[in-house]
């Protein structure tokens, strides 16, 4: 009797100037998902967003080492570019990513992955939902529940965590959402988000232990300007025929 293929889990690190913690975070990340992934099967994409140091260096040496890492480079930055074009590219059934300081304790990783599985479209780690654990500065909550509280009320957004860095979604989502996704920033969470959320995908949010990266170079002020492009942009969103 032939055994079932088992789903293939594409975890994607994008990374801008990250020399000094790559290498480690993902003997980290390789660790973990080695002793405690046995239900489906893995590899760890690192995507360099136009990096200035050896960032770029680092990751091909690691592709070198492991046979279940791969490096791929863009010349421009943005995170939402990274995802769209490594997500797109993949060949693998889910794609996820997650933060490089790997702030989301790794043990959401397998809840938030069987979600997909499980039949969900779109799986997000969410710092404000129920049973959720966050240790960070209280500049930084008051700016995260702020942003919430003006996607709910100019949107009608119904999760309560948009831009943590820790989700998944099925390769469906990539072919289907994808090409009408504009933002190549910090605002492609939020407009995925919302447009799963119109389009009728099932997201599921799950609660996350996570501690804030205090050496984050997120410039908050420009971040929060786009944001509210984007908001506006996605309030003359209509549906698509998909």
């Amino acid at each position: 009797m032939n055994r079932e293929k088992k789903v293939l889990v594409d975890i994607l690190l994008p990374v801008y100037n990250e020399e000094h913690v790559l290498e480690n975070s993902v003997n980290t990340l390789r660790k973990f998902l080695s002793k405690n992934i046995k239900s489906f099967e893995w590899i760890i994409t690192i995507g360099d967003n136009a990096s200035i140091d050896k960032t770029l260096e680092v990751a091909k040496k690691l592709e070198k080492k492991f046979n279940d890492v791969v490096a791929v480079h863009l010349p421009l930055k943005g995170r939402g570019r990274m995802v769209k074009y490594a997500w797109k590219n993949s060949k693998a059934d889910i794609l996820s990513y997650m933060d490089i300081d790997l702030s989301t304790d790794l043990n959401d990783f397998i809840p938030m992955i069987e979600s997909i599985i499980n039949g969900y479209d779109i799986a997000i780690g969410s710092r404000q939902y129920k049973g959720s654990k966050v240790d960070r500065s209280i500049k930084r909550e008051i700016i995260s529940r702020g942003y919430i509280k003006v996607l709910k009320l100019l949107l009608g957004f119904p999760y309560t965590d948009a831009q943590c860095g820790f989700k998944a979604v099925s390769k469906k989502v990539v072919n289907d959402l994808f090409n009408y996704i504009e933002d190549d920033e910090w605002f492609f969470d939020t407009e995925l988000l919302y447009i799963g959320y119109k389009e009728g995908y099932k997201v599921k949010e799950v609660p996350v232990r996570w501690i804030e990266d205090r050496d984050s170079r997120v410039k908050i002020l420009r971040t929060a300007w786009l944001d509210m492009k984007g908001v506006f942009r996605m309030m003359r969103y209509k549906k698509k025929k998909i």
